[in-house]
């Protein structure tokens, strides 16, 4: 699912950069050094809020016009822009809504977990994710 949604760019008061601000989105803000990060960073908390409401079983929210979306003039000069968010990638990186597999294992190693009342999907998870969490630290 693609998702379109105005932002507006302001300036960032303490930092060099670009505040953004996505006002169909309440609370979601974010901000880069440069426009194209304000804008990958804005994508990026966007795709994240959505993700969110849908994982609730929520449904996303309507995105407003463009025309109708007008920079707050107490915040400084700003613009207005759009935001492309490609959902269907975004989830299948970060999404936790689990997802079924398939599983084949030793005879042996089935009955050991079974004689151990071990959830064998809990223990797999463990293990994948500390061998995520152990590559991405040594990055």
């Amino acid at each position: 699912m693609n998702l379109v949604y105005p932002a507006v760019f302001y300036p960032c008061e303490v930092n060099p950069g670009f505040c953004v601000v996505v006002p169909d989105l309440p609370g979601c803000v974010s901000e880069g050094a440069t426009l194209s990060e304000a804008i990958a960073m804005g994508e990026d908390a966007a795709s994240g809020w959505v993700l969110g409401e849908l994982e609730d079983g929520k449904s996303a929210p309507p995105a407003s016009r463009i025309e109708d979306i007008h920079p707050d003039p107490e915040m400084g000069e700003g613009f207005v822009s759009l935001l492309s968010l490609d959902m269907d990638a975004y989830a299948a990186k970060y999404g936790s809504k689990s997802i079924r597999k398939n599983l084949t294992i030793p005879a042996w190693l089935n009955t050991f977990a079974e004689q151990k009342k071990l959830n064998v999907s809990k223990v797999l998870q463990d293990a994948l994710t500390a061998l995520y969490q152990k590559e991405a630290a040594a990055q």
